[in-house]
């Protein structure tokens, strides 16, 4: 089983990541931790692509999760068994990262790379409520809906993730 898990910064897509590791016992790779090295610096993209290209080699079950177009994204989402794109709306993706920032707020949060503290600035809100959001990325994920149909579950809302553990 290979799953990659994509969408909008805070819509819930390491959470799931982790529950799905977790119950079936697969091993997770949080595309943060890849990019990010502490202090938020950020990691050369070669080393992160060698990094991805060796965890999908060296596993024949896993989860992916993140979004990061130049990390071997077209072949994540060729491998892939399931690709999940949490479409969450802006706001409630808004008040799960002040959520997240709130709880985690001076250390680094369980998928992000240690000495990655956990912020929210105006910036990273920006970022959720309308920089991530331009048309060519909502195209963006349009394209990969169309292209890998078979394979690509929407999560929209609570209700949608809680309908696909039902049936995973």
């Amino acid at each position: 089983m290979k799953i990659a898990i994509v969408g909008y910064s805070g819509a819930g897509k390491s959470t799931t990541a982790r529950m799905i590791g977790e119950k079936y016992g697969i091993p997770v790779l949080f595309l943060d931790t890849v990019y990010h090295m502490a202090g938020w610096q950020v990691r050369p993209n070669e080393e992160c692509i060698q990094i991805v290209s060796d965890f999908m080699a060296k596993n024949h079950s896993w989860v992916i999760d993140g979004n990061y177009k130049s990390i071997l994204q077209a072949e994540r989402f060729e491998q892939a068994d399931r690709i999940l794109f949490f479409n969450i709306d802006r706001f409630t993706c808004f008040r799960q990262a002040f959520g997240r920032y709130l709880k985690y707020r001076g250390k680094s949060r369980p998928d992000m790379t240690e000495g990655c503290n956990e912020k929210f600035d105006l910036e990273f809100a920006r970022w959720i409520l309308k920089d991530g959001r331009t048309p060519q990325k909502v195209q963006g994920y349009k394209n990969m809906c169309q292209k890998y149909a078979d394979k690509v579950v929407v999560i929209s809302n609570q209700k949608d993730l809680e309908n696909f553990f039902k049936i995973f």
